[in-house]
């Protein structure tokens, strides 16, 4: 008998000493006419695990698309095409995202300065309360410099004001005007009364010369006000309907810088 170092005993044994069984190979064994230990059929579309080694994948039957490794990242468009960019340079303007447009402050402005010019309907339309809160504090603050504090005279008759030619406007005109129109208007149209306040801390308005420039600030400030409204509100010849309550709102603002 050959010694178990020698590899005499059984030709299965490794070289450690050890049995080795191929239960893959392995076919059963027949007893009493039937076989036992004979491994069970694979089901259809599965692959033998035994022939891949422990832990393999299976093969699937149906092909997979192959993993590129690729992130799906959203595309930056243009800007002129109305898409994404995060380019800084694509980005508006922090005043125009504001709705502050400096264009249409300064035509706004220029018809206040001049009446009888040709302003465009959109101007009026942009309803942006930077200039008229600038021309109120300039108001306010040219009454301060002639001794008077009248903030709080200012801030009521302007609003009593803007909600009186609210109504009005809304019965008069057929499309109808937002609140937010009023005040802008009415605030560009206190320009002359700034001017008029600067004009009393150099002379008296009591007098002869101060009461004929009071009329014409009065006058200069419904003049502009009645043409705004009629241009945005394309209310034709209805300028003087409109005049009417704007020179009894600004003879009201007149009489802060008289008295």
């Amino acid at each position: 008998m050959a010694g178990y170092g020698e590899q005499g005993f059984n030709p299965n044994m490794d070289q450690q000493g050890f049995f080795q069984t191929d239960y893959d190979q392995q076919q059963g064994y027949d007893v009493g006419g039937q076989q036992y230990g004979a491994p069970a059929p694979a089901p259809a579309g599965y692959d033998d695990y035994s022939q891949q080694g422990y832990g393999g994948q299976p093969q699937m039957l149906s092909p997979q698309v192959p993993y590129t490794g690729q992130i799906m990242t959203p595309e930056p468009m243009s800007s002129a095409g109305g898409s994404y960019s995060d380019s800084f340079d694509d980005e508006p303007p922090l005043l125009e995202e504001l709705g502050i447009n400096f264009e249409h402050i300064y035509q706004k402005t220029l018809s206040v300065l001049n009446p009888m010019r040709e302003t465009d309907p959109a101007a009026i339309n942009d309803c942006d309360l930077a200039g008229p809160l600038v021309f109120a504090l300039g108001f306010g603050g040219s009454l301060l410099l002639a001794g008077k504090v009248q903030f709080g005279y200012i801030y009521g008759i302007g609003g009593m004001g803007c909600l009186g030619m609210w109504m009005l406007l809304n019965l008069m005109s057929l499309t109808g005007v937002g609140a937010s129109c009023i005040v802008s208007v009415l605030g560009y149209c206190l320009l002359p009364m700034v001017c008029l306040n600067f004009l009393a801390i150099i002379i008296s308005l009591q007098g002869i010369i101060g009461t004929i420039a009071s009329l014409l600030a009065i006058g200069w400030c419904s003049l502009s006000a009645s043409k705004l409204f009629v241009t945005a509100l394309a209310m034709d010849s209805q300028q003087l309907l409109v005049a009417y309550p704007c020179a009894l709102l600004y003879g009201v603002f007149a009489l802060l810088s008289v008295f």
